[in-house]
Order: structure tokens, then sequence, then C-alpha cells
């Protein structure tokens, strides 16, 4: 879990637009960053398999 400070700190413009990164809005992770679903993969993950990520279905076969 990230700290409420940094999680602050990424939602500001950055003095120079290649140093903005994403960050995951639920739980403030950096890497693994799903750009299509805003979230990381682990958020992605959790909230698919409950069937609140539209247009996502379980796949079987």
């Amino acid at each position: 879990m990230a700290r409420k400070a940094i999680r602050y700190k990424a939602t500001q413009t950055p003095k120079f637009e290649v140093r903005r990164y994403n960050r995951c809005p639920l739980c403030g992770r950096v890497h693994a960053y799903i750009r299509k679903f805003n979230m990381c993969r682990c958020c992605f993950r959790k909230l698919a398999r409950e069937g609140r990520a539209p247009g996502v279905v379980k796949s079987s076969w």
C-alpha cells in the first residue's frame, strides 16, 4: 500500500511532462498498471472476478 503523500504527489502536474507516471487509483501501486482499465493488475483481477469490470468476461475452455 502506497503512502498517502506519494499517491497525492502522483496526481499533481510535474515540472516536466516526462516525469509523469501512472499509479493505481484504488491501491496506489505503480507497477503492472493497465492503461485501458486505469488500474493495476491486482485490482483489475479482483474486480473482474467480482464481475465489476465492464467488458471483461471470464474465459473457459
